[in-house]
């Protein structure tokens, strides 16, 4: 049997044995070589531990210090400062101490002084009451009137003085006033359009068109916009469509503009086909129609009125009348209305009654022109007239009605009454029949309010108030002072169109019966 490769097998393995134990005893030799330097490690970071916390201790040490005599300097401060204050304060109560006695004996002998001046007032009050009463007393034996009826006497005269130099005042003014009248008036008249202008514009510049229905709001604006746009350019309009429930409101200065845009809105909503061309097509019909109506009114409102000659622009002017109002109340009617009245005021005076007929019919033709001067309605009418080759006189009665020019016959001052009669007739103007009454019965319920007036009588459609007053309880001056008190009083209290005159009548009747 062959051993060699046994022993070559344990051979071996005692090789490999002492390997490891060599290999195991390096690495037990390399651990405590680097367990020992750990330590070395250890031990030095520790020293340097140690020393760095000394360090930090001897510092903080130093602060604690530091902080401690910084205090002790601060506290010895502030005592010295407290110190310092409470001796200041120590001398200042002393010097006001001093000050309080000065001044508490200084007291004193002020009050000794006035009560000694006191006693010296009581004495003489006394001695001046005594005195007064003596001269009352006096006064009364020579008077022959005791204190009461002198003070009585007193105040009636110095009242009467008073009065009288409030009414010359109030003359001096009222001849200042008419000084100024002009431009007085005209700030009255822009005042009076201020009041109304608002209501007066809205009157004069819309129209409220009605329709069925919300949804024909839509049609008339079409789409984005085109036909409300098609519908002002061809009319010249305003077209504004709002919340306004069933109701488009048309916006121009123009009457005859509006009503043309009024009848061309009525037939497209009717017909029912609303677009551009269509438009234009009615639009373009419907003025011709208003056209030729305005032509057709203003032949018949001559013929009604016997009137021939007209020019024809003339007769259309007067057709144009119907579309244009003045504070309510419709031009043409106006028209008609002054007419009638000249003619019979003329037939009256003995003038010729033609002339005056046609003279009121043509006075207010200047609110009506194609174009737009900047002159007044009637110098406007006026030139109109001559363009047109009417008669100087009717010419004139035009241009003259409102003051413009000096009348030069007697057909002005006729159109100038029958226009302002039409005018104010109650109900022609805005204001109705029962406020019209309403306000004549105010006017003279307020003057009847003072004392000493018997009769009161609102005339002129209640423009002058007429005031009796009784000769027994109001003298002549006293007139003036009642007069200006009640036009005060109806300034402040009452609203009316232009102004209001008030005339105090005194008057002494003497009444004696035959038998």
């Amino acid at each position: 049997m062959d051993i060699t490769p046994l022993i070559i097998i344990i051979v071996a393995i005692v090789a490999l044995c002492v390997g490891v134990s060599a290999t195991v005893f390096a690495q037990k030799k390399m651990a405590r070589t680097a367990s020992k330097q750990i330590l070395e490690e250890a031990r030095l970071e520790a020293e340097n531990i140690k020393k760095q916390k000394l360090l930090e201790a001897k510092e903080k040490e130093l602060k604690i210090t530091n902080e401690a005599e910084r205090l002790a300097n601060q506290r010895m401060s502030k005592v010295q400062s407290a110190e310092a204050r409470a001796k200041q304060r120590e001398i200042q109560l002393n010097q006001q101490q001093s000050e309080n006695q000065r001044a508490k004996n200084e007291n004193e002998a002020t009050k000794n002084h006035l009560e000694m001046q006191m006693s010296m007032i009581e004495e003489k009050k006394a001695e001046i009451e005594r005195m007064h009463k003596s001269a009352v007393e006096t006064l009364e034996h020579l008077s022959g009137l005791s204190s009461e009826e002198a003070k009585e006497k007193l105040v009636e005269t110095m009242k009467d003085e008073a009065k009288t130099a409030a009414a010359s005042y109030i003359n001096e003014i009222m001849d200042e006033a008419k000084l100024t009248a002009n431009k007085e008036a005209k700030r009255i008249v822009i005042q009076s359009i201020q009041r109304v202008a608002t209501e007066t514009a809205i009157e004069n510049s819309v129209t409220v068109f009605h329709i069925d229905s919300d949804e024909i709001k839509g049609r008339i604006i079409g789409r984005e916009g085109r036909n409300i746009r098609a519908l002002e350019a061809h009319t010249g309009i305003e077209i504004i469509v709002d919340d306004t429930p069933e109701a488009i409101v048309l916006s121009s200065f123009d009457p005859v503009r509006r009503e043309v845009a009024r009848l061309a809105l009525h037939q497209l909503v009717s017909d029912g086909r609303i677009h551009p061309a269509r438009i234009e097509e009615v639009v373009t019909k419907v003025r011709k129609q208003i056209e030729e109506e305005i032509i057709e009114t203003g032949k018949r409102t001559a013929i009604d009125l016997g009137i021939h000659g007209l020019n024809p622009e003339l007769i259309r002017m007067v057709g144009k009348m119907k579309y244009r109002s003045s504070y309510g109340q419709n031009l043409l009617q106006h028209a008609r209305e002054t007419a009638n009245l000249c003619a019979v005021m003329a037939s009256e005076l003995g003038l010729n009654p033609k002339k005056a007929r046609r003279a009121g019919l043509l006075h207010d033709i200047g609110k009506v022109p194609d174009e737009e001067p900047e002159l007044p309605h009637a110098l406007l009418g006026m030139k109109l007239a001559e363009k047109y080759k009417e008669k100087p006189d009717i010419c004139n009665a035009i241009g003259a009605h409102h003051d413009e020019v000096e009348p030069t016959t007697l057909l002005a001052p006729i159109v100038q009454i029958c226009d302002a009669i039409s005018g104010a007739r109650p109900g022609a103007r805005r204001e109705i029949v029962e406020a019209y009454l309403k306000r004549l019965n105010d006017l003279e319920q307020l003057a009847m309010s003072y004392p000493g007036v018997i009769k009161t009588y609102a005339i002129q459609a209640g423009r002058e108030l007429r005031v009796i007053v009784g000769a027994d309880k109001i003298d002549d001056a006293e007139t003036e002072q009642l007069s200006a008190e009640i036009a005060r009083k109806i300034q402040d209290e009452m609203t009316y169109p232009g102004q209001v005159k008030i005339t105090v009548i005194r008057e002494t009747r003497a009444v004696s019966f035959a038998k």
